[in-house]
């Protein structure tokens, strides 16, 4: 398995990767959202990235922007959202991630009330980005999401068109968005059941299943022994984002350590 962790794009991207080099991390995750990670910002400094990616032992993976617009019913916030993503594609294959992590549109206003066109849009929008991370040779990793934000995209059930329709598309599971609002099952488990051979990524983080918390593994209430169990079960070992977001960096370790250790590896 390879243990990555992702910056806060508040801050400036060479601290956060010295950050995350320090403490024998992988790779890191790289948030492409502004103020700090915006693409422009990256591409300047791109040289400089990748030398202190490559003097700490660092490999990267991207995640494309998250507060943008892709499927909004109006066109000119559409087309400006897909440059933004389009752009923010080119900049990360000029860095060489191992894939790229992407969000499905968020589906908001008026746009819940005629679902069938505002759908529509989304899927226009991954088609696009399907294709353009074809051209360059990315692997694209679709993340699902969570039902107190997003009206789509939230159960398993919600992936499989998307999935089916681009069949080189992966999926990032994200443990904490899974959790959230659980029905009558364990909504992260029926992600690997029904997705064993289309997971390519992971984002790990712990809540209480009320909202998108980002704890420590351990610290929520999600059972992360019976999570990594049935992705031992895939045989699952490729890259694992522990996406924390708390000031102590000692919460990334203790985690990895924890997650680790119930896949029978030591980090």
């Amino acid at each position: 398995m390879r243990y990555g962790a992702m910056n806060f794009p508040i801050r400036p991207v060479i601290e956060e990767i010295e950050s995350i080099g320090r403490i024998g991390f992988d790779y890191l995750e790289l948030a492409m959202d502004a103020p700090e990670a915006h693409y422009e910002i990256i591409r300047k400094d791109a040289r400089k990235i990748r030398k202190t990616l490559h003097d700490h032992g660092l490999k990267l993976v991207c995640h494309l922007p998250t507060f943008v617009h892709t499927a909004d019913l109006i066109e000119s916030i559409r087309r400006a959202s897909m440059m933004e993503m389009v752009n923010s594609l080119e900049v990360a294959a000029e860095l060489t991630p191992l894939k790229v992590v992407v969000h499905p549109s968020y589906i908001g206003g008026l746009g819940v009330l005629v679902p069938d066109v505002a759908m529509g849009y989304a899927l226009d929008a991954m088609g696009i980005f399907a294709e353009k991370a074809k051209q360059l040779g990315l692997r694209l990793c679709l993340e699902n999401m969570f039902s107190t934000k997003y009206q789509n995209f939230v159960e398993p059930e919600d992936l499989a068109p998307v999935l089916a329709q681009f069949p080189d598309l992966e999926l990032t599971l994200d443990t904490g968005h899974a959790h959230i609002n659980q029905l009558n099952r364990d909504r992260i488990l029926a992600f690997i059941e029904q997705y064993p051979n289309r997971i390519g990524h992971l984002h790990i983080s712990d809540n209480a299943g009320d909202q998108d918390a980002h704890l420590p593994v351990g610290q929520g209430t999600i059972q992360f022994q019976k999570v990594m169990a049935a992705l031992k079960v895939i045989e699952y070992d490729d890259t694992l984002t522990l996406e924390i977001f708390t000031d102590n960096r000692n919460d990334l370790l203790q985690s990895r350590e924890r997650i680790a250790g119930l896949l029978g590896s030591r980090k």
